[in-house]
């Protein structure tokens, strides 16, 4: 290891400042406050905001989306658009407006073929 290129690798105390929960480990972090342990020794303090002990993911305060009241708000927003979609029913409504939309076609090019054989 090459000397004088790492960061100060020492023990130091983090305080969860929400809380007052207190833990002491390992890091290469720089502060300006220390603390005194419960051992009695001064270690470096690094004061944050959330830890396990107040972050809602592991105290299991966690907030659940309501998904089944976002759906509703959309179909009210949206109606019956949206649930043809959804269903479906939108794409065959499409398709059979093709379908029409290419016979009336026919029928006209047709129509117009024996008006201009009748001319000849």
């Amino acid at each position: 290891m090459k000397l004088g290129i790492h960061p100060d690798y020492r023990e130091i105390v983090f305080v969860d400042v929400s809380n007052n929960f207190s833990f002491k480990t390992r890091s290469t972090m720089a502060t300006k406050e220390t603390i005194k342990w419960e051992d009695g020794n001064e270690y470096p303090l690094a004061k944050i905001e959330t830890s396990s002990e107040s972050h809602p993911f592991y105290t299991g305060t966690q907030k659940i989306m309501d998904t089944a009241g976002r759906v509703e708000k959309f179909r009210q927003k949206f109606g019956s658009k949206a649930v043809a979609k959804a269903t479906g029913d939108g794409a065959a409504k499409t398709a059979e407006k093709k379908a029409a939309a290419a016979e009336i076609k026919a029928t006209e090019k047709s129509a117009s073929k024996k008006s201009g054989a009748k001319k000849a």
